[in-house]
C-alpha cells in the first residue's frame, strides 16, 4: 500500500543524513515518500573518523532526488554559528521550512567519569545539545503558519538516546549532553507551541547503524550478540524503526502529541544485556 502524500509542499530539514545505514537517512526516505521536499545536512570528516566510515553524499542525495526535491549541505555543528547559517541557507533555497529533524550527534571522543575532561565535554555538548537548541531557534523564527491549514503544523523533531532509562557506561560526555535534550523538551515544547510548532523528542534505542553488523564495527562480537539477544526478537532496532515513528509524529495524525520523550525500543531489555 502506497503512503499518503500528505506532507507535499512542505520543506524539511533533516541533519546527520551522511550514511545509508544511518537513522537520518531512513527519516529523509519517509518524509521524501510522503511529498516533502529535503534539506540535508551531513559532516562527511566525522563519519570518516568512525569505524563504519562515510558514504558517498551524492549517491544518497541522487536516490532521495528520485521522489522529491533534494538539496544537501555539509555542515559542522560544532561551529557555534553553523547552525543559523544551516536553516538562513535552507530557507533562502525553498523560501520556507515547515519541519526540522535534529538527528545528528558526536560519536567518539568519550569516557568515563574518571577520564573525560573540559575538552571532551564541551565538544559533545557543542554538537549533541548546543546545535540543536541554536537550530531549533533559528528553525521557529523563521516559521510562518500557512493560512488556512491545519493548526499546529509546523513540527520539530529531536533524537536523544535512553540514558534516562539505565547506564551508558564509558559514555559520560555523550550521555550528559543528549539529557540536556531529554530535559528540555517539555519547556521548549511549551514555547513552541504558541507558535504553530509541535516538538517531541525520540529515543530509539540500539539501533544498528553498521556498528552491530558482523565485519563493519570494532565493537566486541560478543557485545554486540548480546545487543541483539536483548530484544524480545532477537535483533537490534534497524533505522526504519524510528523513522517511521518520527513519520507519524510530522504528519497531520501526530499533531495531538506535544512536548513528549518516546521511548521506541522494541521491547529492548536492559536487565539482560
Amino acid at each position: 500500500m502506497p503512503l499518503p502524500r500528505d506532507l507535499t509542499g512542505r520543506v524539511a530539514v533533516v541533519t546527520g543524513v551522511g550514511r545509508r545505514a544511518g537513522i537520518g537517512f531512513a527519516v529523509a526516505r519517509r518524509l521524501a515518500e510522503r511529498g516533502a521536499a529535503l534539506y540535508l545536512a551531513h559532516w562527511r570528516p566525522h563519519d570518516e573518523r568512525q569505524p563504519w566510515g562515510a558514504d558517498d553524499t551524492d549517491a544518497l542525495r541522487a536516490e532521495l532526488a528520485a521522489t522529491t526535491t533534494v538539496i544537501d549541505r555539509a555542515a559542522d555543528l560544532a561551529v557555534p554559528d553553523a547552525a543559523h547559517r544551516l536553516i538562513e541557507d535552507a530557507v533562502a533555497e525553498f523560501g520556507h521550512l515547515d519541519i526540522l529533524v535534529a538527528n545528528h550527534a558526536r560519536s567518539g571522543g568519550d569516557g568515563t567519569l574518571l577520564e573525560v575532561d573540559a575538552t571532551m565535554l564541551d565538544g559533545h555538548w557543542a554538537v549533541d545539545a548546543r546545535s540543536v537548541l541554536l537550530l531549533t531557534q533559528a528553525f521557529a523564527r523563521q516559521y510562518r503558519p500557512e493560512r488556512g491549514a491545519v493548526p499546529d503544523r509546523g513540527r520539530v523533531v529531536w533524537l536523544t538516546s535512553g540514558q534516562h532509562l539505565g547506564p551508558m557506561p564509558g559514555e559520560i560526555a555523550y550521555a550528559a549532553a543528549k539529557s540536556v535534550l531529554a530535559g528540555l523538551t517539555p519547556t521548549v515544547a511549551a514555547e513552541l507551541i504558541e507558535r504553530g510548532i509541535v516538538l517531541n523528542t525520540v529515543n530509539p534505542g540500539p539501533v544498528d547503524t553498521g556498528y552491530l553488523s558482523p565485519g563493519s564495527t570494532d565493537l566486541d562480537p560478543a557485545l554486540a550478540a548480546a545487543v541483539h539477544a536483548a530484544f524480545p526478537r532477537g535483533r537490534a532496532g534497524e533505522p526504519d524503526d524510528p523513522a517511521r515513528l518520527i513519520a507519524w509524529l510530522i504528519s497531520d495524525e501526530g499533531r495531538w502529541m506535544v512536548g513528549q520523550v518516546l521511548d521506541s525500543e522494541g521491547g529492548f531489555r536492559r536487565a539482560r544485556w
